[in-house]
């Protein structure tokens, strides 16, 4: 069996996660720590970060849309980027918008004020950097309302990889309780479509201890 190690509040791990569950390969989840920068996972992975997925075979892949596309070619079914050239390129797009603008603008941001500051033990959260994650994700969730504003999926009527990228950086900032729905019913509408999917209810039992998400969390119809 496939060994995945990964960190429960790693929206990179989470989007290859989704990937293999859309795909059906069973997995045995290893929690890494990536601050304790241990020789055997850097022997893994010289960068020291999560994701990396080791086969059955013994041979190790990092970086999180490099494990997407090797999956995409080793195991085409389900498709996960479809369409044409230009429905592919798109795709991937958004892809690479979620996991570098939402990640950079709102996700890093929350993880390392909410939750490494927890396990440094180094403080409370900078209240600024709170407010500006919460600014910035103003502006993604606009965005986000109009891709879905007549689609099912942020691209058409299929469940694609950016759909995946998408709801594991939505997933944590939602665990941390910073969405506020109900400003959102577009994008909340997706989410559920996006929450039900088998793919997304095992990852959403995934708790940190000491911080528990918000009640309606694993709740598909909120």
């Amino acid at each position: 069996m496939p060994t995945l190690y990964h960190h429960w509040l790693s929206p990179a791990a989470r989007f290859i996660r989704v990937i293999l569950a859309e795909k059906r390969v069973d997995i045995d989840l290893r929690e890494e720590r990536e601050w304790e920068r241990r020789p055997a996972f850097l022997a893994l992975n010289p960068a020291g970060e999560v994701p990396v997925l080791v086969m059955d075979d013994g041979k190790a892949y990092s970086g999180t849309k490099a494990i997407a596309e090797y999956l995409e070619e080793a195991i085409p079914e389900p498709a996960l980027l479809i369409g044409s050239v230009d429905e592919r390129y798109e795709i991937r797009r958004l892809i690479g918008w979620f996991h570098t603008k939402i990640g950079t603008e709102v996700t890093r941001l929350l993880v390392s004020e909410k939750l490494h500051k927890r396990i440094y033990g180094i403080g409370v959260p900078d209240s600024t950097a709170v407010r500006c994650a919460a600014h910035n994700l103003k502006t993604h969730m606009k965005y986000i309302t109009y891709l879905v504003a007549d689609r099912n999926y942020l691209t058409g009527k299929y469940f694609t990889m950016a759909d995946a990228a998408a709801a594991a950086h939505l997933s944590v900032i939602d665990y941390f309780g910073d969405v506020h729905w109900s400003d959102w019913p577009e994008v909340k509408d997706w989410y559920m479509r996006v929450k039900s999917r088998r793919s997304m209810r095992s990852l959403l039992q995934d708790r940190v201890p000491g911080i528990r998400p918000p009640v309606h969390y694993d709740n598909v119809d909120f």
